[in-house]
């Protein structure tokens, strides 16, 4: 894990603000990048809500990197994103 999604995952875990370069964490578990929220973790249980929106339009290698992060299983299938086993686009 990167020393930035460290610092994130510290800060959630101390329910605190937190902001460097182009990643934010708020107080209340939401985390932002460049600006897009891409996921809330629930501060009393840790439940990690992946942001399906912003995935679908910016589904980048720093978005998906911080959401691993976070604890997402998100793996790519012959060029598909999937969140827990179910593609990304699947409604």
């Amino acid at each position: 894990m990167r020393k930035i999604e460290q610092q994130m995952t510290d800060a959630i875990r101390n329910r605190r603000f937190w902001s460097c370069d182009n990643t934010m964490v708020h107080s209340d578990g939401m985390v932002y990048l460049h600006g897009n929220h891409i996921a809330t973790v629930a501060p009393d249980t840790g439940e990690l809500k992946v942001n399906l929106y912003t995935l679908r339009r910016w589904p980048s290698m720093t978005t998906r990197s911080r959401l691993r992060a976070l604890g997402a299983d998100l793996v790519s299938i012959k060029g598909v994103l999937h969140l827990n086993g179910k593609s990304i686009y699947a409604d």
